[in-house]
């Protein structure tokens, strides 16, 4: 949290030359009155101002709370136009490319006559053959990278809908789970903490005979540039959805562990799939 410094700033009014002391005592009765008409003003003011500074921290709080809110908001918009932007490139490609299958595939004809009338070789046919699965290839590539970006935004524009849907919902209850297309959430109820993290650890070495695949553990340099505060999480390199993923959340649930397991990535919350252990990152 940032402070807020006040500071008073207190000028002194220093009298220059020398003062008739006759002066000064005839004047004193005005000098009283005169520092005793602003009072009742100066309380005024002050109890104005006093009343004034919780409204003014409340929207300093609120404009606070909505900053996280805005900068997902501002992420998801920028990945969004990147995915975009990517994707009208490949589009900008793909005449070119359609172009060399017909290229290569009017080249292999011509090589499919020469080597029946005898004049080339079986290895030069063969290399026309590769050529034109070549260039259907790419072709086929392309268009999966399409469909794969507006895969990508379609779910994130349907996470950011769950998201605004839960968040007009009650609390999960403890011991309760909410699954959207991206991401599940176990809000369990047991006490974590880092320490913690050795009997995880020993469940899956045990039951896979491998470590398990610990890609964060603590605060990283991602959820500081993300503003998050994982100094009690870890997560965890696997899929949610794969075998080894479905029996570590198995493990997690059994023992009241809470998770968040993320299915892709979500701009500003997870660079891919992958586990989360211990209670959410809040934003700070």
């Amino acid at each position: 949290m940032k402070k807020i410094a006040i500071e008073f700033l207190v000028q002194e009014t220093v009298p220059q030359g020398s003062w008739n002391v006759r002066r000064i005592v005839a004047c004193l009765p005005l000098f009283t009155l005169l520092l005793l008409l602003p009072l009742p003003l100066h309380a005024s003011q002050t109890t104005e101002r006093a009343a004034a500074k919780p409204r003014t921290q409340k929207g300093k709080s609120a404009r606070a709370k909505s900053k996280p809110a805005d900068e997902l908001v501002r992420l998801r918009e920028e990945y969004i136009k990147a995915t975009n932007e990517y994707q009208a490139l490949l589009k900008k490609q793909l005449p070119g490319r359609e172009r060399n299958v017909e290229r290569a595939q009017d080249q292999l004809t011509k090589t499919k006559q020469l080597f029946a009338e005898g004049l080339i070789s079986k290895q030069e046919l063969e290399a026309s053959e590769r050529a034109l699965n070549e260039a259907k290839n790419k072709v086929s590539e392309i268009n999966q990278e399409v469909a794969n970006a507006d895969s990508r935004i379609a779910d994130t524009l349907l996470e950011a809908e769950a998201e605004k849907t839960l968040a007009r919902t009650k609390p999960i209850p403890r011991g309760g789970m909410v699954s959207t297309i991206a991401m599940i959430r176990y809000n369990g109820g047991a006490i974590w903490g880092l320490s913690d993290a050795f009997k995880v650890q020993r469940f899956f070495q045990d039951t896979f005979k491998q470590p398990l695949p610990v890609a964060v553990f603590g605060q990283g340099a991602i959820h500081d540039r993300w503003r998050l505060d994982h100094r009690n999480a870890m997560d965890v390199s696997l899929h949610p959805d794969g075998p080894e993923g479905q029996a570590l959340l198995g493990y997690l649930r059994a023992n009241g562990i809470p998770f968040l397991a993320f299915r892709q990535a979500i701009p500003g919350t997870a660079t891919g799939p992958h586990i989360h252990i211990g209670r959410p990152s809040h934003r700070y």
